[in-house]
C-alpha cells in the first residue's frame, strides 16, 4: 500500500507512519478511558442510570459545535488542529481523576470530548489526503485497523492492571493523558498532502460549507448519530447494571471484538472500494437492526454480549463509508468542513437522543432506548437506497479548479529539475 501512494520514501508514505503513530496513541488513550469509565461513573462518582443520559448529552455538545470550532480556525492546518486537539484531550483526561461528582467531572468531559470529537472529524480529512478516492477506503480501513490496535493494547493493559490491582482510576487518566500528548506531537509533523503528492501549503478550507449536493451525507450524519448515542450511553451501562459485568470482563469483551476489528480493518476498506458505499451500508443497517434487536430483549449475558460485540465490530463501517461517499461528490477544499458540518449535525441527535432516552429510563425499562434506536438504523438503511456517487457528483467551478492548482502547488526541492505534475484521466479530486 506505501508503494502505491507513493513509494517508502514519499511524503505520502511518511505521512501515513505519522497518522499510523497518531491513531495508535489517539485508540490507547480514547478506547482506554470508554474501558473504565463507565466504572468509575458507577463507583467512585456514583452516577445513576439516568445521570449517564445526562453525561452524554453534555459531552456532546462539543461535537455539536464543532462546526464553529472549525470555522474558527480555518486558517489553521488540519495536522496543527488535531496536534492541538489532541493536546487538550491529554490534560482534560489528566484531570478526569480530581473528580468527585456528576458536577465537578462534567468539565472535564466537556474539555474532552472537544479534543476526541474534532480528531474524529479531523481523521478522515487527513487519511484522505494520502490517496486517491478510488484507494481511499482501503487506506481508511487500514488506519482504522491501526487505531483497534492501539485499542486493544489498551484493553490488555487494563486488564491486566485492574485485574492485579496495579492501577486504579486516577492514575490510569493520568496515563492516558500522556499517551495522547504522543499522538500529537507525532501528527504536527504531518506534511501537506493531495491526492498522495505533496504540496507547498495546506489546501484553504471555506469556513462553513453547506450545500443541498451533500444532504445525504447529512442525513446519513444525523441519523447515525441518534443510532449510535443511544448504544454509545447505555450499552455499556446494561452489561454493568443487569448483567454486573466487572472492569475485567468488559475489557475480555472489548479484546474480543477490537482483535476481530484489527485482523478485518483493511479488508472491510478494501470492500467499499470495491463494492460502493450504498451495498455495504445497506448491510450494515440491517445488521445494527439484529443487533439492536437482540441486545434489548435478551435476558441471557451470553447473548448480550454476542449482539454487543456484533454492533461494536460493524460500526467503524458507517463513518468510513460516509466519509469515501462525501469524497467521491464533494470538491476537495469543501472535504475538512463538511466532516465537521456532519459531526455537529451527528450531534444535534447526540445531544438531543441521550437526553430524551435517559429521561424514558426513570419510567420503562432499558429496552425501549434500543427499540428507538432500531428505528435510527432503519431510516438509514432507506437512506443508503439513495446513494449514488456517480451522479451526485458535484462540478467544480473554474474558480475552485484555478484556486486548487495555486494553492495546493508540488513543492519541488531547490536545484531540482521541475517534474510532471500526474493528472488522473477522470478528475484531479
Amino acid at each position: 500500500m506505501l508503494q502505491r501512494i507513493g513509494g517508502p520514501k514519499s511524503a505520502a508514505a511518511r505521512g501515513f507512519i505519522l497518522l499510523a503513530l497518531m491513531q495508535i496513541a489517539f485508540g490507547f488513550a480514547l478506547n482506554a478511558q470508554q474501558n473504565i469509565v463507565t466504572n468509575y461513573f458507577q463507583g467512585p462518582l456514583g452516577l445513576s442510570g439516568p445521570q449517564f443520559g445526562y453525561i452524554t448529552a453534555i459531552r456532546e455538545v462539543p461535537g455539536f459545535l464543532l462546526i464553529f470550532l472549525s470555522a474558527l480556525f480555518y486558517r489553521v492546518s488540519l495536522q496543527r488542529v488535531t496536534a492541538g486537539a489532541l493536546v487538550l484531550l491529554a490534560v482534560s483526561y489528566a484531570l478526569f481523576g480530581v473528580s468527585n461528582s456528576f458536577w465537578t467531572v462534567a468539565p472535564w468531559v466537556v474539555l474532552s470530548s472537544m479534543g476526541y470529537h474534532t480528531v474524529l472529524q479531523t481523521q478522515y480529512a487527513l487519511g484522505m489526503s494520502l490517496t486517491t478516492s478510488e484507494r481511499s477506503g482501503a487506506i481508511l480501513g487500514r488506519l482504522s485497523a491501526l487505531t483497534q490496535g492501539g485499542s486493544l493494547i489498551a484493553l490488555v493493559f487494563i486488564l491486566i492492571t485492574f485485574q492485579s490491582g496495579l492501577l486504579t482510576f486516577r492514575p490510569t487518566f493520568v496515563i492516558l493523558g500522556f499517551v495522547a500528548l504522543l499522538g500529537a506531537l507525532a501528527i504536527v509533523r504531518f506534511p501537506h498532502l493531495h491526492d498522495g503528492e505533496e504540496r507547498a501549503q495546506a489546501v484553504e478550507r471555506p469556513r462553513i460549507v453547506l450545500r443541498r449536493e451533500y444532504r445525504y451525507y447529512y442525513y446519513l450524519s444525523l441519523l447515525d448519530g441518534g443510532r449510535q448515542q443511544v448504544f454509545f450511553s447505555f450499552g455499556l451501562y446494561v452489561l454493568v447494571s443487569a448483567f454486573q459485568l466487572s472492569v475485567a470482563q468488559i475489557s475480555a469483551l472489548l479484546i474480543a471484538v477490537t482483535f476481530a476489528s484489527i485482523l478485518s480493518g483493511s479488508y472491510i476498506g478494501r470492500k467499499i472500494d470495491q463494492y460502493g458505499e450504498r451495498r455495504l451500508l445497506a448491510i450494515v443497517n440491517v445488521a445494527y437492526v439484529l443487533a439492536l434487536a437482540g441486545y434489548a430483549f435478551t435476558t441471557n449475558v451470553v447473548v448480550a454480549c454476542a449482539c454487543y460485540i456484533l454492533y461494536t465490530f460493524i460500526t467503524p463501517l458507517s463513518p468510513i463509508a460516509s466519509a469515501t461517499y462525501l469524497q467521491k461528490i464533494a470538491v476537495p477544499s469543501d472535504l475538512a468542513p463538511s466532516f465537521a458540518m456532519g459531526t455537529t449535525m451527528q450531534h444535534a441527535a447526540a445531544i438531543v437522543v441521550p437526553v430524551t432516552t435517559g429521561f424514558i429510563l426513570n419510567f420503562v425499562g432499558y429496552q425501549i432506548p434500543f427499540m428507538i434506536a432500531c428505528a435510527f438504523a432503519t431510516l438509514t438503511f432507506f437512506v443508503t437506497r439513495k446513494l449514488d456517487p456517480d451522479a451526485q457528483r458535484v462540478a467544480e467551478s473554474p474558480a475552485d479548479e484555478e484556486a486548487a492548482e495555486t494553492e495546493t502547488a508540488p513543492t519541488i526541492p531547490a536545484g531540482a529539475p521541475p517534474r510532471p505534475i500526474a493528472v488522473s484521466g477522470d478528475r484531479a479530486d
